[in-house]
């Protein structure tokens, strides 16, 4: 695998046969994810398709000549023209093995799926999911010499890792950088000796035989699961949303806020969330606007009271986007006036939605534990499910508060109880 330039694209990718670019920048928690992903995919398939990286950050001219405007992002070629859509975010193993597959014969994708040979591990825990919750589980086990094993289809850290900044977490003086949060808490479940599956995707999972499948070859047994698959952001659901996912409309300020210097944003939220990421995007946009549905905002005090008295955002209250369009370079959303139902436009640089949460339980199988009327798991005191050994912990459970510091209580009563049984 190569990394180039812009001054090596015409030669590296427009002449030459089939090609996958990542598009990556620094700082940018899903980019480190899809970097062991990218790489794994680059040894089975590198003998047909070349796999090269570009950094955004330092050629940005051509990044923006190609549509991208956010970070991770693949583009495929073919003898210099673009094939398949691209694919930006938290992306799988399966979704670019999908594309690339399209672009081989039936021939070459057997060839390379001969390649890969199933394999099985056997731990006594195996924890789904590596935020807070799920790595101070892996600490307790570790240190209570426990096999226990890891797995998360990003990198660990959750959300946590993503927040640019943590400002209300015991034992830190000063607001501390979400990612370093993420680095603390995963190198010391490391230093516990439990494993890391990091970076892969689920397959399958399967609650009643304990069994979870990764990459579509590994098979991991364990006596009993805890589940930290945490939550997934809210989309609208309005035209044009995920057609400029990535190349406008983005879901991470600590990704992507970067390239928006000294330009128009557009926020949608009025949460904690949406407020906090606001924030931080004025440290390089000119101006923020925030589209929020209800008549004030739903964040806590201290976060708005930063938001008055920060000169750079203004606020459209009881306002809903109808539509997105690009035109040229700037991102256009309809906006329905929810007062009036009048429609108007607002023109900016780029979008950024924080509408809230849902619960990831679609990666766990088909039979699922007891939820709640809002599809988060239900538990009882020591974060037990209905269902036999398993447990759930942090955003995924079914509980008035999601902070860090309450994911990491659940992670310690979990583990704990199951040192006993163990």
């Amino acid at each position: 695998m190569k990394e180039i330039n812009a001054a090596d694209f015409e030669k590296e990718v427009l002449n030459e046969g089939k090609v996958v670019v990542d598009f990556y920048s620094t700082e940018c928690p899903p980019c480190e994810a899809l970097a062991p992903k990218f790489e794994a995919m680059a040894e089975l398939y590198g003998e047909k398709v070349k796999f090269l990286k570009i950094f955004r950050q330092g050629n940005r001219e051509l990044a923006t000549s190609l549509g991208v405007s956010s970070s991770p992002i693949l583009l495929f070629f073919d003898k210099g023209k673009q094939v398949q859509s691209s694919i930006s975010g938290g992306i799988k193993k399966s979704e670019i093995m999908e594309r690339l597959d399209a672009m081989l014969s039936t021939d070459e994708v057997n060839e390379i799926k001969g390649k890969q040979k199933s394999t099985v591990s056997e731990y006594d825990v195996a924890i789904l999911g590596g935020g807070p919750a799920g790595l101070t589980a892996g600490i307790y086990l570790g240190q209570a010499k426990i096999r226990t094993v890891l797995i998360d289809p990003a990198l660990p850290g959750g959300y946590m890792g993503i927040t640019h900044q943590v400002s209300n977490y015991p034992g830190f003086e000063q607001p501390q950088p979400g990612f370093m949060l993420a680095h603390y808490m995963s190198e010391q479940a490391k230093h516990t000796g439990i494993d890391f599956k990091v970076a892969v995707d689920i397959t399958s999972v399967d609650l009643v035989k304990k069994e979870i499948v990764i990459d579509g070859f590994e098979t991991i047994k364990a006596k009993k699961i805890i589940i930290g698959t945490g939550t997934t952001p809210n989309t609208m659901n309005a035209p044009g949303e995920k057609e400029y996912k990535g190349k406008g409309i983005s879901y991470c300020a600590t990704c992507d806020a970067k390239y928006f210097v000294d330009k128009d944003v557009t926020v949608i939220g009025g949460g904690n969330s949406a407020v906090e990421e606001a924030l931080f995007i004025t440290k390089f946009a000119r101006k923020v606007t925030m589209i929020h549905q209800f008549d004030k905002l739903t964040a806590n005090q201290t976060a708005i009271e930063h938001l008055k008295a920060n000169e750079k955002i203004d606020v459209m209250y009881e306002h809903e986007p109808r539509r997105f369009e690009k035109r040229g370079e700037t991102m256009v959303a309809t906006l329905e006036d929810l007062k009036t139902k009048e429609t108007k436009e607002l023109v900016s640089d780029g979008v950024f939605v924080f509408i809230g949460f849902k619960a990831n339980v679609s990666v766990l199988g088909s039979v699922l534990p007891e939820t709640d009327n809002w599809g988060y798991i239900k538990t009882n005191e020591d974060m037990q499910t209905n269902l036999p050994d398993i447990y759930a912990v942090g955003d995924i459970v079914s509980k008035k508060y999601r902070q860090i510091t309450t994911a990491v209580a659940d992670g310690t009563i979990a583990a704990i109880t199951i040192s006993k049984e163990l």
